[in-house]
């Protein structure tokens, strides 16, 4: 399943069984077996192999925070004082519930955060009441995006 570089080797009936999951991970197996022509028990067995491999790592409903009053996605670029505050940083990151997502890069900033808000006053708080108040942040750089134009997941 694994080749010399540790990524994963999947064939032609896995790809198509991946993309079937990645359409609508609620789709039944024996609809995706019908289609793709081999037994429910295979589908299920493959899906066990991938599974095991790492390749999969679950499924999930995916919520839509507009329903829920959130409008606002913004990035913020978190400059540290020290690179040592990093692990701290990131420990107080994880206690605000906006925030999405944490990166580690390269560049300017010590952290890429994604954070999802109310809307912009919302932001503010969380920015000037929380961000800003993690001991090591020195300065932030938002970006407020306007419209997302691409979501998906890798190609299979």
């Amino acid at each position: 399943m694994k080749n010399d570089n540790n990524s994963v080797k999947i064939d032609g009936i896995d790809k198509k069984i991946l993309r079937y999951l990645m359409e609508d991970a609620r789709k039944p197996i024996l609809e995706i077996a019908r289609n793709i022509g081999i037994s429910g028990a295979a589908i299920h067995q493959r899906l066990r192999k991938l599974e095991s491999s790492g390749l999969i790592a679950g499924s999930k409903f995916v919520i839509n925070p507009r329903v829920l009053g959130y409008s606002t996605m913004a990035y913020i670029g978190i400059y540290l004082d020290k690179a040592m505050a990093n692990p701290r940083a990131v420990k107080q990151l994880e206690r605000i519930p906006e925030v999405l997502e944490c990166h580690y890069t390269t560049g300017n900033w010590s952290i890429l955060i994604k954070v999802l808000c109310r809307d912009n006053e919302h932001l503010m708080q969380v920015l000037n009441k929380k961000i800003q108040q993690i001991e090591g942040v020195s300065r932030t750089e938002t970006f407020i995006s306007l419209n997302q134009q691409i979501d998906r997941q890798i190609q299979i």
